[in-house]
C-alpha cells in the first residue's frame, strides 16, 4: 500500500483495481487549461492495457500521474481520484488534498518515460550497478541482487553489456536499461511511455517477450503509444485520448481499421493500416542522375573507443597504458551526394550514431578521411564544419536549450547569415516541422514530438549541405511523421545530401534512394539489415 498522509477521512481503503483513476480534470499550475478531463482508466492485476494518443493528447501526463512522477499539488491541481493497491486518494485540488510520497508510490508502480535517461541514477559507472542501484537501496541480499541483475540483463538482451558504462550506450541499449531498472524490483505495476522507441527488431521481441512473462506472474502491465505496434492487439483494453479526453475504450478488436475510434494520426505498425495513415511517397531519383561530386565522403575510417580504465594498481606504478580500443567502426567507406537520401539502418548498438557523429567532426576517426564537398575535416573546429553539416541529435535534451521556440531556431543563425535573413529562414523553418505557431512557447513544454521536430527546424534553418538525422522519427505520430517526410524531401530537392539513421524500415523504404546496415563495424548494402 503506498505511503500518504490525508485529511481524515479522505484516504479510504477499497477493494478496487491494482490501479485507477478518475479524472475530472488536472492542470498544470503554470498552465491555462486543463491538459486532461474526464478521464476514467482502471487497471487490474495481472492484466495488459495500452493507452493510445496522438501527439498531445496528454497519454504522458496521464502516465506520469499513474505512476506518481506528477504528485497533485506538487506540480498541478487535481479534480477526481487516484487509487492504488486498495486505497483511493480524492482530490478537488483544495489544500486539504492528500499527499503522496513518490517514492513509495514508485515501490508499487515501476515507470519508463520517454527519455530513458530520466530514470536512471546517473551515478553508476557500469550497467550492472545500475540495474542493482535500487536493489541495493532496498537492502537485498547479494547473492540474491547478483542473480537479479543477471536475469534482468538476459531477458531485455544485455548480457554482453553489464560491464559497459550506461553513458556509451546506443539509444536503444538505454532504454533497455530503463525497462530493466523498472522491472527487477518486481512492482505489481509496470507503466512505460513509447517503450519501442528506438528498439531494433531484437529488442522489440525481447520486450514483447518480457511484458508477456510479467503478466504471467500477476503483473499489470500499462503501455502509452501514440503508435499501434503488434504487441499492442494482445493487450486486453485500448483507452484512447484526444486532446486531453477519453474518447473510446474497449477491446483492440472492436477499434480496427473502419471503426473511426483511432484518431488519424496514430500510426499502425501492426499490418492493418487504417485508410487514414500517412502514406509516403518511394523516392524516385536513379543513380545516373546524382551528382559527379560526393558531399559527403568517408575514406576507409575506422573508430574505437577507449576500454575500461587501467587498474589501480597499474597507475600507481606508473606503467605505460597500452592504446586499448574497443572498435566500432571498421573500414567505412560511403559517399552521399547532393539531392540524396541515404538510410542507414542496423542493430543497437552497432554504432550508426557513432558514424552520424564523424561527420561534422563531434568524433574523429582512428583511421581513414572524412571529406565534405572535397575538403579534409580533420582538423578543422567543430563549429566551423557545423556550418556544413546539419546533425540532428537522437535526444532533442542534447540540442535544445533556450527560452522559447523562436529563440531556439534563431540561436547563432544571426551570425551565420545576418539577422533579416536569419528572422525569415526561422519562420521558414518553423512552418515546416508545423510549429510556427508555437513561436513564443518554451521548448521544455512542448510535447517530445514537437520538441523533435523543433530540433530539426534548429538544423533545417542553417540550410547546410548534408543533414545527418539521428532516429528522426521515434516519438512521431502520423501527423508528424509526414511534416518530416515533407521537410527530408524538400532539403534533398534543393540539393542537400541526407543521412538518416533509422529502424523503422517501412521509412527508409520509401524515403531513401540507398539503404545501408551497419553490423560489425563495416556498412554495406541491405535490403533486409543484419538483427531484423
Amino acid at each position: 500500500m503506498p505511503e500518504c498522509t490525508a485529511a481524515a477521512g479522505r484516504a479510504v481503503p477499497v477493494n478496487r483495481p491494482v490501479l485507477a483513476a478518475g479524472i475530472r480534470d488536472f492542470t498544470f499550475h503554470d498552465g491555462h487549461a486543463p491538459v486532461l478531463h474526464d478521464v476514467a482508466v482502471t487497471v487490474a492485476p495481472g492484466s495488459f492495457t495500452a493507452i493510445l494518443g496522438a501527439s498531445g493528447s496528454g497519454k504522458s501526463t496521464l502516465g506520469c500521474l499513474l505512476a506518481g512522477w506528477l504528485p497533485p499539488g506538487g506540480h498541478g491541481t487535481l479534480a477526481g481520484f487516484l487509487q492504488l493497491s486498495g486505497t483511493r486518494l480524492e482530490f478537488d485540488g483544495g489544500a486539504g488534498d492528500p499527499r503522496i510520497d513518490p517514492a513509495q508510490w514508485g515501490r508499487q508502480v515501476g515507470f519508463v518515460p520517454q527519455d530513458p535517461a530520466a530514470v536512471l541514477s546517473t551515478v553508476r559507472s557500469t550497467v550492472a550497478e545500475e540495474l542493482a542501484f535500487g536493489l541495493e537501496n532496498a537492502g537485498m541480499e547479494r547473492g540474491s541482487m547478483k542473480a537479479a541483475v543477471e536475469r534482468t540483463a538476459r531477458l531485455l538482451g544485455l548480457g554482453s553489456q553489464l560491464d559497459q558504462d550506461p553513458a556509451r550506450l546506443s539509444g536503444g541499449q538505454l532504454r533497455r536499461l530503463a525497462i530493466g531498472c523498472a522491472v527487477i524490483p518486481g512492482p505489481p505495476v509496470l507503466v512505460m511511455d513509447e517503450p519501442f522507441a528506438s528498439l531494433d527488431a531484437a529488442g522489440a521481441n525481447e520486450l514483447a517477450a518480457l511484458v508477456r512473462d510479467l503478466i504471467k506472474r500477476g503483473t499489470a502491465v500499462v503501455i502509452l503509444s501514440q503508435t499501434v505496434s503488434p504487441l499492442l492487439l494482445e493487450a486486453g483494453t485500448w483507452f484512447v485520448l484526444k486532446d486531453g479526453r477519453l474518447t473510446a475504450s474497449g477491446p483492440p478488436a472492436a477499434m480496427g481499421p473502419g471503426s473511426g475510434l483511432l484518431p488519424p494520426a496514430i500510426r499502425r505498425l501492426d499490418g492493418l493500416e487504417a485508410a487514414t495513415t500517412p502514406v509516403l511517397r518511394a523516392s524516385s531519383r536513379q543513380p545516373g542522375e546524382l551528382p559527379a561530386g560526393p558531399a559527403l565522403e568517408l575514406r576507409g575510417v575506422s573508430f574505437g573507443y577507449p576500454k575500461a580504465p587501467v587498474s589501480r594498481r597499474r597507475r600507481r606504478r606508473q606503467e605505460p597504458v597500452p592504446d586499448r580500443r574497443e572498435m566500432v567502426l571498421q573500414d567505412v567507406h560511403l559517399a552521399v551526394y547532393p539531392g540524396e537520401i541515404v538510410a542507414v539502418t542496423g542493430p543497437n548498438g552497432a554504432g550508426k550514431s557513432t558514424l552520424l557523429r564523424h561527420f561534422n567532426g563531434l568524433l574523429r576517426p582512428s583511421a581513414g578521411t572524412v571529406l565534405v564537398h572535397g575538403a579534409d575535416i580533420g582538423g578543422v573546429p567543430v563549429g566551423k564544419t557545423a556550418a556544413s553539416v546539419g546533425l540532428l541529435f537522437q535526444q532533442p535534451r542534447d540540442q535544445l536549450f533556450e527560452r522559447t521556440v523562436l529563440r531556439e531556431v534563431m540561436f547563432g543563425l544571426d551570425r551565420l547569415v545576418g539577422a533579416d535573413v536569419a528572422v525569415a529562414r526561422a519562420g521558414a523553418a518553423l512552418k515546416a516541422v508545423g510549429l510556427a505557431d508555437a513561436a513564443p512557447e518554451h521548448p521544455a513544454e512542448l510535447p517530445a514530438s514537437a520538441q523533435r521536430l523543433l530540433a530539426l527546424a534548429t538544423v533545417l534553418a542553417r540550410r547546410p549541405a548534408v543533414l545527418a538525422l539521428d532516429e528522426p522519427t521515434v516519438a512521431l505520430d502520423g501527423d508528424g511523421l509526414a511534416l518530416l517526410d515533407a521537410a527530408v524531401r524538400s532539403a534533398a530537392e534543393a540539393g542537400a545530401a541526407v543521412v538518416l539513421v533509422t529502424h523503422e524500415l517501412g521509412y527508409a523504404r520509401a524515403a531513401a534512394h540507398r539503404i545501408l546496415a551497419l553490423d560489425g563495424g563495416r556498412l554495406l548494402p541491405a535490403h533486409r539489415p543484419p538483427g531484423y
